[in-house]
């Protein structure tokens, strides 16, 4: 079975559990390749300026400063890099300059002949033609006990709504959002954690999830969860009063 990953160049937390992935990646399952978007926490193009000042604006300069500083360690420490690990490993990848919908994109992905396309921290919406390329569908992770809390930054909302519990979700893809049939979940108890603990902590759940539905679809055995509309919710990203009460609540991005 032929897999191609989908990601973007997460500076903070994907090159760790990227490598994690690679590293155990399911026998008879050939990794022919990555494709990386550029990294956006608000999922649509934006100069590097316009985030700084979109995030200063929304959580305010202790945040910025923090991520600041890693983000400029991070560019000097190779193992943080995405590029890095697929070189490691020797995996080809693409860096996008066009929407992932986009004619080029699509060729490009065709040519590769795709089985399964792997979603992890994408940050664009997958249209029909794209969808319709691997024969064996598309899968993605998602931080949060799906059908609830489909949309952006789960992990910020499951804190601030004070919940006991949370999860991964690995999912196939439709065109909603969020919205597919479920194939592995795991439940994560909530004990304090901050923000930035969480999403480590998903994140390496997540991959081992992952793997677990890459060898059910490579052994047609994945047995689907029901991704529920009538229980649904949906979170879009944050505002600065958002943020506001999350902080009155005791609760901590790091």
């Amino acid at each position: 079975m032929k897999t191609l990953i989908i990601t973007q160049n997460d500076p903070f937390y994907l090159a760790k559990n990227l490598d994690f992935l690679i590293s155990n990646y399911p026998k008879d399952v050939e990794l022919i390749g990555c494709i990386v978007f550029d990294v956006s926490p608000f999922g649509k193009r934006e100069s590097f300026i316009d985030k700084l000042k979109r995030t200063y604006k929304i959580f305010g300069s202790s945040f910025v400063i923090r991520y600041g500083i890693l983000f400029i360690l991070n560019r000097f420490n190779s193992k943080t890099k995405v590029q890095w690990v697929l070189e490691k490993h020797r995996i080809p990848h693409f860096q996008l300059e066009n929407g992932i919908n986009s004619k080029i994109s699509l060729e490009y992905i065709k040519n590769l002949k795709p089985e399964l396309l792997i979603s992890i921290a994408g940050n664009q919406i997958f249209k029909k033609e794209l969808l319709s390329i691997p024969s064996k569908g598309t899968i993605n992770l998602h931080t949060a006990l799906l059908p609830k809390y489909r949309g952006l930054m789960p992990t910020f909302w499951v804190l601030k709504n004070n919940e006991k519990e949370t999860g991964v979700s690995v999912f196939f893809v439709d065109e909603g959002i969020d919205s597919g049939p479920i194939v592995v979940q795991r439940r994560v108890a909530l004990n304090g954690q901050s923000q930035r603990e969480l999403i480590i902590q998903t994140k390496q759940i997540g991959m081992k999830c992952i793997i677990e539905a890459i060898e059910k679809i490579r052994d047609n055995q994945a047995d689907l969860i029901e991704n529920c509309e009538e229980d649904k919710s949906y979170y879009s990203f944050p505002t600065k009063k958002d943020v506001k009460e999350f902080k009155r609540l005791g609760k901590k991005f790091y």
